[in-house]
């Protein structure tokens, strides 16, 4: 009996299937190509020293200041009211199973549809919470450290390795820019593209909180815990290169918990409800930074920023603290609303919720003496 050859319409679809493949890697490479645009870092706004004393006294009394225990979970409750739970647990535990919300929807926002791949992490992280000697700490002081170009200069690094709690994001380095943003990580917190590359910005005793966004984060996650090499099919779902060795060990990785990321986006930030699209979000999903901080007011008393603040009117001037792009880089995207965040910062803090170190939100420290 002979084989049937594929019919005219399998021919066609295959043409267009292949077709389809070929414009998106164009599209793809025509991205790469034609990036943010870069600034020159030789009209790098010139840092007034005069700022710099400011930002740097300002800082220090702030660290110095009273500690004040659940202050910032106190302050949340009143200003959110029940928009906000105190008592969530900030990272996933065995006994998440138990709690019907967090399966309701898909990553970030939740683990639906991926209940047995985080069976299977949870398997494999032996500690679910912060490290005894800092959870049993009587009041802790929290500093989340942004990667934000107003740090650059102000060389708050000896202040920030004073913080109990030093929160860093993604791929923020610390070598070669201790003077600005110091030295202690407590919190590495990133989602697998966000990752550092470099082995030396992973520090052994801090934590490694995860963000899962998607199905295939879980299998990268279980891939660098189990320190086995990546499937080449689960790389071709990241839209850039990810690390896939992290030199930590099982106890130090952790899970942030969705309900955090939930919380933050629809019920404080009131962002519409999750709407995934063919690739990405629709300005509904809270950045790291921002998720970071209300992190932050989970686990510690006092809470600090530095290093946060997109100032879209001044498109020139840097981004980032370690890189020479531009903050006009920030106007293409369409996974977060920079606006929103930046008034929910501003209004923690107005209410004294949290303090600005850097003062690229709300700067206290500019204020001219009366």
């Amino acid at each position: 009996m002979k084989m049937k050859r594929p019919s005219c319409f399998l021919k066609g679809t295959l043409k267009r299937v292949t077709l389809f493949a070929v414009v998106v890697c164009f599209l793809y490479i025509l991205k790469l190509s034609f990036g943010p645009e870069e600034c020159d870092m030789k009209k790098m706004h010139y840092v007034d020293p005069e700022r710099v004393k400011r930002a740097q006294k300002y800082a220090e009394l702030i660290q110095q200041g009273e500690c004040r225990p659940s202050f910032v979970k106190k302050e949340m409750n009143r200003l959110f009211a029940e928009k906000y739970r105190a008592n969530i647990f900030p990272f996933v535990r065995e006994d998440i199973y138990g709690y019907e919300d967090v399966f309701k929807y898909k990553p970030p926002f939740g683990f639906h549809k991926n209940s047995h791949k985080l069976q299977n992490l949870l398997k494999l992280l032996p500690e679910h919470d912060l490290p005894e000697n800092l959870k049993s700490k009587h009041c802790k002081r929290c500093v989340v450290v942004g990667s934000g170009g107003i740090l650059h200069g102000l060389e708050l690094g000896h202040v920030l390795n004073d913080f109990d709690i030093v929160i860093r994001l993604n791929n923020a380095p610390v070598q070669g820019y201790t003077d600005h943003v110091g030295n202690k990580t407590t919190i590495r917190m990133t989602y697998p593209e966000g990752a550092p590359l470099s082995e030396n910005e992973y520090n052994p005793q801090s934590l490694f909180v995860v963000v899962l966004f998607k199905s295939v984060d879980f299998n990268w996650l279980q891939a660098v815990v189990k320190n086995e090499a990546l499937p080449l099919w689960v790389r071709l779902f990241f839209w850039k290169q990810v690390a896939e060795k992290i030199p930590v060990t099982p106890k130090q990785f952790r899970i942030l918990n969705p309900i955090i990321i939930k919380e933050t986006a629809l019920d404080i930030l009131q962002y519409p409800e999750p709407r995934s699209k063919f690739w990405g979000w629709d300005k509904n999903v809270p950045t790291i930074g921002v998720t970071a901080v209300v992190l932050a007011t989970h686990l510690c008393d006092e809470v600090s920023l530095a290093g946060f603040g997109y100032d879209l009117r001044q498109p020139n001037t840097p981004l980032h603290y370690y890189d020479n792009l531009c903050m006009a880089a920030m106007e293409g995207q369409t996974m977060h609303n920079v606006t929103t965040e930046t008034k929910f910062l501003q209004k923690l803090i107005k209410e004294g919720i949290v303090k600005d170190l850097s003062g690229g939100i709300q700067c206290e420290f500019c204020k001219k003496p009366s």
